[in-house]
Parts: C-alpha cells; sequence; structure tokens
C-alpha cells in the first residue's frame, strides 16, 4: 500500500488506516486482533483506538495484536477527552499498559465538538499534560480530534500546539470542513479523516449512493474511500473495520489506483447536490444564523432521515445529533424562522420546516 507523509513529523502513514470501534467481535481478543494483523499485512500501518471503544477492549485488542508486530512497522493512536490534566495523564497511562506499548505515536485531544471546550482542555491542564508527556516520550505527537466547522477547526490549528488533526471528512461533507484542510495543508500538519464512509452510511445506502461512483471504481465504498484519499491535504482515510472482509475492500480499492485530480473531486461532489438535491451538502452558507443555531450540524443530521425509511428514520436523526455532535434535538428549537438561512442556502433547502422537525423530536 502506498503512503503519504504525516505533515512534518518524518512519518509515512498508510493512506487506509485502521479505526478500532467496529470490530465484529469485540469480546473476543484473540480474534478480533487477528483482524488487526491481517490489516497489518495488507499494508496499513497507522491503527487508531480510544478508551471509551467497547469499554476499553478495543485498546486490549490492539495491544494484543502489537505485541505479535515488530514496533518500528506501525504507528498506533488514542485519544482522551478529559479536561482535568491529572485525569488526562491517568487515562494516557490506561491506555499505554492496554496497547503494550511505551509511547503513542499519535495521542489525541479528543472530541472537540464545540469551541468551547479547545478552551476547556487548555484551562483544566489537559494540553498540557499531552505536551508534558510528549516531552517524557509516552507520547510520540500531541493531535486534536475535532467536530468542528471548517474555520472553527482552522483557528485551534493555528495556535500551533498540534501536529495534527483527525477529522470527520467524505463525499457527503465536503463544503463543511473544506478550511480546515487548507489550513493544515498550509501549516504542514498531517489530516486523517474519520468517518470516510460517513458512519456506515455510504456502504449501508449504496444503492442510493451509487452516483459517487466514477466508471473504474467498482463499488460505491470503493468510490468513497478514493475519493477521500486523493485530496492532497488528507494523509489517510480512516476505516472502523470489523472483519478480514471488509480490510481487503478497503485496502484493493487503492491498490494501483492514481489519484483523482480536483477537477474529477470536484465533479463528484457536485453530483452529490445534482443527484440527491434534498440532500444538504454542508455548504455553510447558511451562516451566520442570528439565533446563533448550528444549522449545518442539524441539516447533517436530517440527512439521516431521508437516507433511512420507516420508523428507522426520526432515531437516526437523534443518534447522529448524539453520538457524532453532541446535540440533542432541543439544538434546533432557537430557531426564530426568520429565513435568512434559506435565502442564503444554494440548494433552496426547506432549512427551518426541517429545524422544526427536528425540534418536535424531543417531545
Amino acid at each position: 500500500m502506498w503512503t503519504k507523509p504525516y505533515g512534518n513529523t518524518g512519518k509515512d502513514v498508510s493512506v487506509v488506516s485502521f479505526g478500532g470501534m467496529r470490530f465484529d467481535k469485540p469480546d473476543d481478543i484473540d480474534a478480533s486482533a487477528e483482524v488487526v494483523l491481517h490489516a497489518h499485512r495488507r499494508g496499513i500501518n497507522y491503527f487508531d483506538t480510544a478508551p471509551g471503544y467497547f469499554a476499553g477492549q478495543s485498546e486490549k485488542i490492539m495491544g494484543a495484536a502489537f505485541a505479535r508486530m515488530p514496533r518500528e512497522s506501525f504507528y498506533c493512536s488514542s485519544k482522551c477527552m478529559a479536561a482535568d490534566g491529572g485525569e488526562f495523564r491517568a487515562s494516557l497511562e490506561t491506555s499505554l499498559k492496554r496497547m503494550r506499548v511505551e509511547t503513542i505515536d499519535f495521542f489525541h485531544i479528543w472530541c472537540i465538538v464545540r469551541p468551547e471546550q479547545w478552551a476547556e482542555r487548555k484551562a483544566g491542564g489537559a494540553v498540557a499534560a499531552a505536551l508534558k508527556a510528549k516531552e517524557e516520550g509516552l507520547i510520540g505527537h500531541v493531535v486534536v480530534s475535532a467536530h468542528l466547522a471548517g474555520d472553527q477547526i482552522a483557528a485551534i490549528l493555528r495556535e500551533g500546539i498540534v501536529e495534527g488533526l483527525t477529522v470527520g471528512y467524505n463525499a457527503l461533507n465536503v463544503g463543511f470542513r473544506g478550511e480546515a484542510l487548507d489550513c493544515a495543508a498550509e501549516l504542514g500538519l498531517g489530516v486523517v479523516t474519520m468517518n470516510p464512509l460517513g458512519g456506515g452510511v455510504i456502504p449501508t445506502h449504496a444503492e442510493r449512493l451509487d452516483f459517487l461512483r466514477e466508471p473504474a471504481d467498482r463499488s460505491v465504498v470503493e468510490a468513497a474511500v478514493r475519493f477521500n484519499v486523493s485530496h492532497p491535504a488528507i494523509t489517510s482515510a480512516l476505516v472502523g473495520f470489523g472483519n478480514a472482509q471488509q480490510v481487503d475492500q478497503c485496502v484493493e480499492a487503492v491498490e494501483g489506483f492514481t489519484p483523482h485530480n480536483a477537477a474529477t473531486v470536484k465533479r463528484i461532489a457536485d453530483r452529490v447536490g445534482q443527484r440527491f438535491g434534498a440532500f444538504c451538502t454542508l455548504c455553510g452558507y447558511c451562516l451566520p444564523c442570528p439565533a446563533d443555531v448550528e444549522i449545518p450540524k442539524l441539516m447533517e443530521s436530517y440527512n439521516y432521515k431521508i437516507l433511512s425509511a420507516g420508523d428507522q428514520a426520526e432515531e437516526s436523526i437523534q443518534k447522529r445529533l448524539g453520538w457524532h455532535w453532541g446535540l440533542s434535538p432541543d439544538a434546533a428549537a432557537a430557531c426564530i424562522q426568520c429565513g435568512q438561512c434559506e435565502d442564503r442556502c444554494t440548494q433552496h433547502l426547506p432549512i427551518r420546516d426541517r429545524l422544526e422537525e427536528i425540534a418536535g423530536l424531543a417531545e
């Protein structure tokens, strides 16, 4: 598998990386470790986990696999969302033990879903604890994982504290994170993209999203992975793997693949609006909102209703809001129905109606 430089760190990372939150058999450490080892044999060298994945089981799975892999042949990644420096340090030490390594190569200030949380991590001592652990050799590189808009992420990156970024990016939300990717490239930072398959939305709704494929793409999954790794600012597409077959599918998607040029990437992104007009592309033109409603996050969650059917539709909105954005349906209730967002929406979506519908889910 081909690799890309992770920013200015001197490390070359496989363009597909392994996410440890979707194991088919997380309770079977040995069987799950075999999936990790299989990915390593297929050329994947970046393995990402977190203490919250399967209540710590994912880190143990990684540790079981790492014990059988030459240390110089892979990079490992984990995370902590604590703001308190002492809690951050304790979590890091637990992760090191579970993963059976002396250094975690990329350690994340994890899950920044609101701008003020970054300030809280600094004020609480978490960022200082991470930098101290780096000085001690327990962390290779301090990085950040964020679920913010592109300009908000760029503001964090420009502080010069972190060496890389993990961020959600795929063909369905290309407009929302563009500024963050541009900033990372400008600063020489590595970028790993989580949810390159839309958190499972793309393969689950492959038939409806078939328009993402280019003529040479054998599947929608292949198309989504290729779209992601073609972006010059992206180091690696982080895919959550459950089994060896899923690993093989993604590895084969990039083997022998020549990255799309900028015109092809734009053409694929444009098809989201052209072929799926009701789908919000998260361009962000609806902002600013005079009531500070986080419209793109709410509209992105509404996309999941469009893709779902029947009784699962409303549940899919709530899950996306809570699990990915850290929001509740109440977040839509602040809408004052001024209509400015709809005036600016290039897709002419019924934003106010959708916000009202989302707010109704809280009742």
